[in-house]
């Protein structure tokens, strides 16, 4: 599965949908990320997305980025678990 993302590109996951427009409102940068880059894990070679939310979180606290699997990172939203979700790609860029 080939996508393309680039250092510096801006990307939403999917459960922005899931917003209020109250929620986005408050917060206009819910579930944005920034892309930092692909990074490689010397001990499996497993490629990692590294990238960065750009609204408070908990999984920010103490650390600058984020990392995820690429193959999660770049893989199709389940809509048998989120069957009312329309993103096509559990991240895509941000429009």
């Amino acid at each position: 599965m080939e996508r393309n993302f680039n250092k510096g590109d801006i990307v939403q996951h999917f459960k922005r949908e899931t917003m209020t427009e109250e929620q986005l409102e408050k917060e206009p940068n819910l579930y944005l990320y920034e892309i930092i880059g692909i990074a490689r894990n010397t001990e499996t070679n497993e490629k990692v997305m590294v990238y960065k939310p750009l609204y408070p979180t908990e999984c920010i606290n103490g650390v600058d980025f984020v990392v995820r699997p690429i193959d999660m990172f770049i893989s199709e939203t389940d809509h048998t678990k989120y069957p009312n979700i329309t993103q096509k790609y559990r991240f895509e860029l941000y429009k």
